[in-house]
């Protein structure tokens, strides 16, 4: 079945992540140390660093890289401790934001926040005030360029190893999966050298707001990019239709 086209999104993602690779890397590492010291280095018995491995992977970080950042935070007593904090609040016409972070300084963390929520006329909510509109599930883009197979093969084969649902798109296919299915639906696309524009587990938005209002457009925009440049915040998640 077909739905929201997500792949332009993605491919805006990707090129901003291009032009700050630097800073997509250590988001990354930041949720592997974490991850290690959770559950250990080993992706097999640690589903939590098997999935940061498939979103280092889709964001083209290198396997030594990532080997590199599993060493060094099952090997390092002293490294700083991160803690997942997560915000939801309302953009403009009332659209609806989530920002997960991983912080050292909650304080500071919440403030930068806060901040960019305010000066995009938005606001923060309680938790919860949102994220009842989302639903988590893995999500896999793959741009149809770079896919070989025919579409009904990708399909079945993503079906086969646990995927939920597929959806053609004019210019890619999206797999969503239950965040449980995720890694081995993902391992399957990897073996089959499926290449992959995105696969991470993501909050999936149950219905879009289009804002037509330019004012809207521009606070929106300001807040995601205040989002985007803070180093703590690793996602956001938005039930805007741009």
């Amino acid at each position: 079945m077909s739905g929201h086209s997500k792949f332009a999104n993605i491919k805006h993602k990707k090129e901003k992540n291009d032009a700050a690779k630097g800073k997509i890397f250590t988001i990354i590492g930041r949720e592997i140390a974490v991850a290690v010291k959770e559950g250990g280095p080993d992706p097999a018995n640690n589903f939590k660093l098997a999935q940061v491995i498939a979103k280092a992977k889709s964001n083209n970080m290198p396997n030594d890289t990532i080997e590199r950042g599993i060493r060094k935070a099952s090997g390092d007593g002293n490294n700083v401790n991160y803690e997942y904090a997560t915000y939801e609040g309302y953009g403009p016409s009332g659209t609806a934001i989530i920002v997960k972070c991983l912080t050292d300084n909650k304080n500071r963390t919440a403030a930068n926040v806060r901040n960019a929520f305010t000066k995009g006329q938005g606001s923060i909510g309680t938790q919860g005030c949102v994220s009842y509109m989302f639903d988590e599930k893995g999500q896999i883009l793959i741009d149809k360029e770079e896919c070989e197979l025919e579409a009904d093969d990708l399909m079945m084969l993503a079906l086969d190893a646990g995927a939920e649902d597929f959806a053609e798109e004019e210019d890619s296919f999206e797999i969503t999966t239950d965040p449980a299915e995720f890694e081995a639906v993902q391992k399957a696309l990897e073996d089959a050298k499926i290449p992959m524009a995105s696969a991470e587990v993501s909050m999936i938005p149950q219905t879009y707001v289009t804002l037509t209002e330019e004012a809207d457009i521009i606070n929106i925009g300001r807040i995601l990019d205040l989002l985007d440049g803070d180093d703590d915040v690793q996602e956001v998640y938005h039930n805007w239709e741009e």
